[in-house]
């Protein structure tokens, strides 16, 4: 049963059906299916991942705006934006974001799951989290075993071939107090440096190809692909299943244990939506008939606000189109076929970090992504010539937005970005910070003319006007199911179960009560981890105790 759509017809049962093939939903099916006496279906809305742009490091610029490979979402307008709607792609593949995203490996601040714990999530905090993150990863850089794990099928390791770009900017702030870190998931959160990546033998490894790739043959997983999930099937408040379209097909698949959706923070609450689970009166809005009142369904979105400055240089030693950068564009298949290195392995933002503000005196409060090549000032996806940028996101944001669906059953995301304006004046100091390290010295022997801000934006007004002009998301969104013991709450900590539903799990992006301090993968798929050992974990206590009741 591994060969995808084969297998599904309109009598398909399986003991598990995860909804989504992206971060979470991978490490799910894969411990979940070790069991071979349970049956285990997965199922993607998208296609196959086997294509070059996915696999090679540098591909991942191709595919935020590909109509095959990303969920091209676009926002509502952004009231303290000047009205624009933004871009909000989400991986449509095998992999889900993870197979698009920039492979950076970051868990966050121990704080941020401190903070989760104390909030009533109880069997979340740092120390709780860290073993299920050291049981995923096979860390190859000999970092601090205490904190890292080798046995795991994520392989952590560091980018092939830096570009030296990348190093002006650490060397740049170390020159201005931001001291160097050679392991942002170890001992020390705060500083700069070059990113770890998932990467296996210079190329991508997303959750797919770490998780279910290698356990495909499994005679008890089923992994479907282009299967679109149109909402969960309920019967007196129990998840019996889904309702999908597969090869232009409407068809049922059942569940005889659980439904476990996975399908990240914007596509989980839009089928809880869509099957009449959520707010009541924004489900009698949308014409939806309301199987089950919980309020806290799409409620409670976050995302990383991003600022950038970038830079025009005539330098072909950073990553461009030129007439002097020719010979190194035309040997690049070349090098990375034959020795892994050269411009195919970056992944854009190799170099970055943490740093705090004025505003924040204990605990960074801003993280940078570092891009040795040109960023447009236009929203290009390329542009001639050379050059180099630094993105700037504020860590912690306050400003909390909420999804939910029009009369049309589209999914509407509202961001609310600078709702909370102490947002903005986090950004602004992030943005001064960013632009005095690329003022050091360091960058003189590539000096060139500032495109954005530009030379003209200095003051914190003006500042506050461009990021109203041109800040985005960082794709980074969560919290739309979030666990919790509120009101607002939509899983339970200690099982993700959906509140008032039996047979359905929530296991994904969608669940962080508050967003943590940086990149999402790595969190997800610990996620992952998480929820396969609360239902094993369940399961063998509920086999245990009918065969004793057998006995």
């Amino acid at each position: 049963m591994s060969g995808e759509n084969t297998a599904i017809d309109s009598t398909s049962a399986f003991d598990y059906v995860i909804v989504g093939a992206g971060s979470s939903g991978c490490v799910l099916a894969n411990r979940l299916s070790a069991d071979p006496n349970v049956s285990v279906c997965l199922i993607e809305a998208g296609s196959h991942d086997r294509n070059v742009r996915i696999q090679t490091p540098a591909g991942t610029i191709t595919l935020y705006k590909s109509k095959k490979y990303s969920w091209n979402f676009f926002s509502a307008p952004q009231k303290n934006l000047n009205g624009r709607s933004l871009h909000t792609p989400r991986g449509r593949a095998l992999g889900g974001s993870s197979s698009m995203n920039s492979m950076i490996y970051i868990r966050g601040h121990a704080s941020d799951y401190d903070k989760w714990e104390a909030a009533g999530c109880e069997g979340w905090g740092w120390k709780d989290v860290l073993p299920y993150f050291r049981k995923s990863e096979n860390n190859r850089l000999a970092q601090d075993p205490g904190l890292h794990g080798v046995t795991g099928e994520l392989y952590v390791d560091a980018p092939r071939d830096p570009n030296p770009v990348s190093n002006l900017f650490v060397k740049a702030a170390e020159r201005v107090g931001i001291k160097r870190n050679n392991d942002f998931n170890g001992r020390q959160f705060e500083g700069c440096g070059i990113y770890n990546v998932t990467q296996k033998d210079a190329k991508r490894l997303s959750s797919y190809r770490a998780f279910v790739a290698p356990v495909r043959e499994r005679a008890n997983l089923t992994v479907v692909t282009d299967c679109a999930v149109q909402s969960v099937i309920l019967e007196n408040k129990v998840a019996k299943g889904v309702k999908v379209i597969v090869g232009g097909a409407a068809k049922s698949i059942v569940a005889r244990r659980e439904v476990i959706l996975s399908a990240g923070a914007l596509g989980t609450p839009q089928l809880l939506l869509a099957s009449g689970i959520g707010p009541k009166d924004a489900l009698e809005q949308a014409g939806v008939e309301v199987r089950h009142d919980l309020p806290g369904v799409g409620k409670n979105l976050q995302d990383h606000l991003d600022g950038l400055v970038t830079v025009r240089s005539k330098s072909p030693k950073t990553l461009g189109f030129s007439l002097a950068s020719l010979p190194s564009v035309i040997a690049a298949p070349l090098r990375y076929v034959f020795g892994q290195k050269g411009w195919l392995t970056t992944n854009y933002v190799e170099a970055g970090g943490f740093a705090r503000t004025p505003l924040s005196p204990d605990l960074p409060d801003v993280q940078f992504h570092f891009v040795p090549g040109y960023r447009s000032h236009r929203g290009r996806l390329f542009e001639w010539g050379h050059g180099y940028a630094v993105h700037t996101c504020v860590l912690r944001p306050k400003s909390i937005g909420e999804l939910k669906l029009n009369a049309s059953g589209q999914l509407v995301i509202d961001f609310n970005f600078l709702s909370n304006p102490e947002d903005g004046r986090v950004l602004v100091e992030g943005l001064k910070l960013a632009r005095k390290i690329l003022a050091d010295p360091v960058f003189d022997e590539i000096r060139g003319k500032e495109m954005l801000p530009g030379k003209a934006v200095q003051t914190d007004e003006q500042l506050w006007a461009y990021i109203r002009d041109y800040a985005a998301t960082v794709f980074h969104p969560v919290g739309t199911c979030k666990m919790g013991v509120d009101a607002m709450s939509v899983v339970s900590p200690t099982s993700l179960k959906v509140q008032g539903i039996e047979g359905l799990r929530v296991a994904d992006a969608s669940i962080m009560p508050t967003l943590i301090s940086g990149n999402t993968n790595a969190p997800c798929i610990m996620i992952g981890e998480r929820a396969a050992d609360m239902i094993l974990h369940g399961e063998r206590a509920h086999d245990a105790a009918t065969q004793g009741a057998i006995g």
